[in-house]
């Protein structure tokens, strides 16, 4: 019995050594990565697009290239704030008292898979933060793979835009989005009681919290091969002290608890105000302003929260790089039309019943030309709402098709994993060797429940 049982454990670590090795050597830097597909698209285009042309190439990449930037610092704001809330001395307490709890590395990446699901379900921006910084609270407190207790953080992302901040959701929900597709086509509002939470978006979601922790177990290297966190290449941010003796009122001022005190509370009396009147509130913006508020009180004085923020913004560099490409890449599909092409010919082969799911199969493939919710949806969601409308297939379930496939073709995408990687100190790489089982089995739950559940 002796060697088939360790036949398992020896074919485990070959698959795994071999995915991270087929993503070590195929897989660019993310910003290369990004050159890469605007080349692709744009070959594609020239073939395939029905508007191709050089000047809507060159223009609508152009256009596209710029008209990313509010979202792009949007984006860049939700981590930054994020990463300094995280850091708040408070929180830190908090994440080390839930990451004691586990002994094993097996029961930490299950904990940091569970707690950044939940956090993710709620607030993707707070799950994306959360998920580098157990990790590296993990990896601090015992000898584990790093790249592989990354990914079980980033794992839990895995069910964001199934959530109620999904990006997609969220838009179909609100009167007058200029993202709400539905009601442009149909008419129609969609409430979250027709689509975050129905059987066929929520049994899926449960099956993966379910079924992950033992994926995690799978893949986890041998002790004797783990890549370990290096403290000394990635150090963790300085936690600035306050000076002693007489102060200037300069220096009394930076580190007194008046500045943060008040802009607590003109911040938490707007958002009082903002519940009583009825005021608009919500989206990135919502979360940037908690996210901030939050974290100025937590840090108690208001120097030590600008040193957070410098240091989280240290991290958004390659991101900075990437979102005007990815913006670019959005804009040469819309110019030409290559969205209409592909979309349709899943829409072609689909009938009331099968439309979700092949909705959900082009959202895979969308999703690593365009990585963003709400671009995403700005391209797909005007092809396939009139076919739903067109077969009388279920428009709910059509467009969180988009949703789910968005969400689990993240785990192959190396725009959203490039902050969490950034954030936690190590190469994408590795990260995405493992995450890789993450969309296989997401690719699975969720198609499945779109054909069986709807």
């Amino acid at each position: 019995m002796k060697p088939a049982a360790a036949a398992a454990p020896a074919r485990k670590t070959r698959f795994t050594e071999a995915t991270i090795s087929l993503f070590e050597r195929t897989i660019p830097d993310p910003f290369v990565l990004a050159i890469l597909i605007t080349a692709i698209v744009a070959v594609l285009s020239v073939i395939f697009a029905p508007h191709a042309s050089f000047a809507r190439l060159v223009g609508g990449w152009y256009k596209g290239f710029f008209d990313i930037l509010t979202f792009a610092f949007q984006i860049t704001l939700v981590l930054v704030t994020g990463h300094a809330f995280a850091h708040a001395p408070p929180v830190q307490r908090i994440f080390k008292a839930l990451v004691s709890i586990a002994r094993t590395p097996v029961q930490a990446a299950t904990l940091t898979f569970l707690l950044v699901a939940i956090a993710s379900f709620c607030n993707w921006g707070l799950g994306l933060v959360v998920s580098a910084l157990l990790a590296r609270e993990v990896a601090k407190r015992m000898r584990v793979d790093f790249a592989w207790i990354v990914a079980a953080g980033f794992s839990g992302w895995v069910v964001w835009a199934s959530g109620i901040s999904s990006s997609i959701a969220l838009a179909q929900s609100t009167p007058g989005s200029a993202m709400n597709v539905v009601q442009k086509l149909t008419g129609q509002v969609l409430p979250f009681s027709t689509t975050v939470f129905t059987s066929f978006n929520l049994v899926p979601t449960i099956v993966m919290l379910v079924a992950m922790p033992f994926v995690l177990a799978f893949l986890k290297p041998r002790d004797e091969d783990a890549v370990v966190l290096d403290t000394e290449k990635n150090p963790d941010a300085p936690v600035r002290a306050k000076p002693k003796g007489k102060l200037s009122f300069a220096r009394w001022i930076e580190y007194s608890w008046l500045g943060s005190a008040f802009i607590g509370a003109a911040g938490i009396a707007f958002i009082v105000l903002a519940q009583v009147q009825h005021m608009a509130f919500s989206g990135v913006n919502a979360v940037i302003f908690i996210m901030f508020i939050a974290g100025v009180i937590l840090h108690g004085y208001p120097l030590a929260y600008a040193d957070a923020v410098k240091n989280a913004a240290r991290q958004t560099g390659s991101m900075m790089l990437q979102y005007p490409l990815y913006g670019g890449i959005m804009g040469m599909m819309d110019a030409t039309g290559l969205p209409d092409v592909i979309s349709h010919f899943f829409i072609a082969i689909s009938n009331a019943h099968t439309l979700p799911f092949w909705s959900y199969m082009c959202s895979l493939i969308v999703t690593f030309f365009i990585p963003s919710g709400g671009g995403h949806w700005a391209v797909q969601g005007p092809f396939v709402v009139p076919a739903a409308v067109a077969l009388h297939a279920s428009v709910p379930a059509t467009t969180m098709a988009v949703a789910m496939g968005e969400q689990v073709s993240n785990m192959m995408q190396p725009f959203w994993a490039a902050p969490v990687v950034a954030m936690a100190g190590i190469g994408v790489q590795r990260v995405l060797g493992f995450t890789v089982m993450t969309f296989l089995l997401g690719t699975v739950v969720y198609g499945v429940a779109l054909l069986l559940l709807v």
